[in-house]
């Protein structure tokens, strides 16, 4: 096996590694205070499009986990920089919370339900009826799919929530269009965020605590990959999967030594 380059720089998901159901995982804080000490350039990754970085910079500090705003890397945001790469300053419906809406504003998107040049689905915990057929027709009519990531299902503390897959998958079938899923497993969300930090894939890594989201997004986007048992998958889950994590640990504790 070829030996990897030294770690200069973190990519980390959020839920699952560094807090779970709302609170922080032992480890975190001591993690992030070395990322800040040794100057080390990291990002904080969500599929969740909900957020917006500065409403997650709140959300960790009331933790105790002080993350930059400049720091934190949403699939929203991922969303709103393809666009702008791919269609600048093009018209979008909009379907999700101020994370996604914001986004798109900042990268001189205009929103509109009349003749836009995207559709995108983002998640919000009021997903409307009457939001999702005018979705439906406006992709019939020729606007193009986009949806901020594929996560089918979201955490609540009554149990899952449909979340933008799910959703997506309802469009799907009333269409027969499928989105360009911007978020994890995508790589690309990977890359767009070592781009922001100047990184390169050969000396970073990506933590997670999904294989099929965090892993799979980190090793296609060339990078060395750590699995936490913190949050989604268990030890036991991780045969079922064809592609493997380089090094597994109990927790981001395991990871403070290293940075």
């Amino acid at each position: 096996m070829t030996e990897r380059k030294p770690i200069e720089s973190w990519l980390t998901d959020m839920d699952g590694v560094l807090i779970h159901e709302g609170v922080p995982v032992p480890g975190a804080d001591a993690f992030i205070k070395r990322l800040r000490e040794t100057g080390r350039p990291f990002l904080v990754l969500t599929n969740n499009s909900i957020y917006t970085p500065r409403d997650l910079h709140a959300r960790l500090s009331r933790m105790g986990l002080d993350v930059p705003v400049e720091s934190i890397w949403t699939s929203a945001l991922a969303t709103a920089k393809f666009l702008d790469n791919q269609h600048p300053g093009g018209t979008a419906y909009a379907i999700g919370e101020a994370g996604l809406t914001t986004a798109l504003h900042d990268a001189d998107y205009v929103l509109t339900d009349a003749d836009p040049d995207f559709v995108i689905l983002g998640e919000t915990r009021t997903y409307s009826f009457e939001a999702l057929t005018k979705a439906i027709r406006l992709i019939n009519d020729g606007a193009r799919f986009i949806a901020t990531n594929p996560d089918n299902t979201g955490p609540s503390p009554e149990g899952a929530l449909p979340a933008t897959g799910s959703v997506a998958a309802l469009i799907t079938k009333a269409t027969g269009k499928d989105p360009y899923f911007i978020g994890k497993p995508n790589p690309l969300m990977m890359r767009t965020g070592l781009n922001a930090l100047g990184a390169h894939s050969e000396t970073s890594a990506m933590i997670g605590d999904r294989m099929d989201t965090d892993i799979l997004a980190g090793l296609e986007a060339g990078m060395e990959t750590f699995l936490v048992l913190t949050g989604v998958t268990g030890t036991a889950d991780i045969s079922q999967y064809p592609f493997r994590p380089t090094n597994v640990v109990d927790s981001i504790a395991d990871l403070v030594d290293l940075v």
